[in-house]
């Protein structure tokens, strides 16, 4: 996370993710970032070269195969993730915005069954609504400014076919802070939103990074 990470580069997260603010394009800094890092994932703080480990447990505990089912995995970055649900059978699309995010996936995974794609949060695939029987997103919502929260939720939202599952993990503030970001941790206003289109949170879990001082929720719902 941002935290754990030399000064440094926390600076010049904050200096790119305000650039892109400054232009009116609030996701460009992303692939500047992944550009600038020249392979090394250490320069890209959420990087961590594993699977989110929230996500291994939630995948552990449900003992039915991925197989015949489809998942998408949003602002994939290097791949772990994407790849983690393949290992279980899932039939997984990946995208991400920075085509070098995508680039490093396939050159990380070269036999990967994955699908990564090159694909906008503001302008996804009509084809992909209510398509995947799995959506994941890992802390991209929470990468993005305020002004765009309800455009981004609306966005995942939609991706979710009948009877499917959306698995949010984010950070967590309360309904009343205003967060400086890059990160803006998610409150539970903005998490009802997806209730909103059509979502019901099913299962709702607390845990904690950085020292366990960065309160963390793992959130599924699930479309009716």
């Amino acid at each position: 996370m941002f935290e754990q990470q030399p000064q440094t580069l926390r600076e010049k997260v904050q200096k790119l993710a305000n650039q892109s603010l400054a232009q009116s394009d609030p996701s460009a800094w992303f692939d500047i970032l992944y550009t600038e890092a020249q392979g090394d994932a250490g320069q890209v703080p959420w990087a961590k070269l594993t699977p989110h480990p929230v996500l291994e447990s939630w995948v552990s505990d449900r003992p039915v195969s991925g197989k015949g089912h489809s998942a998408l995995v949003t602002g994939c970055g290097l791949g772990d993730d994407a790849e983690t649900l393949a290992a279980r059978g899932f039939e997984v699309t990946a995208f991400d915005i920075s085509p070098t995010a995508i680039a490093w996936c396939r050159q990380r995974f070269p036999d990967s069954p994955v699908n990564y794609s090159v694909a906008d949060f503001f302008n996804l695939d009509p084809a992909w609504r209510g398509q995947f029987d799995l959506v994941e997103d890992s802390r991209n919502i929470q990468a993005l400014p305020l002004s765009v929260r309800s455009q981004i939720i609306e966005a995942i939202a939609a991706l979710v076919a009948p009877g499917g599952s959306l698995l949010i993990i984010t950070r967590h503030r309360d309904n009343h802070s205003e967060p400086e970001g890059p990160p803006w941790p998610l409150s539970d206003r903005d998490l009802a939103e997806f209730e909103n289109w059509g979502l019901v949170e099913i299962q709702r879990q607390e845990f904690f990074e950085g020292d366990n001082t960065i309160k963390q929720l793992r959130v599924e719902y699930r479309r009716s």
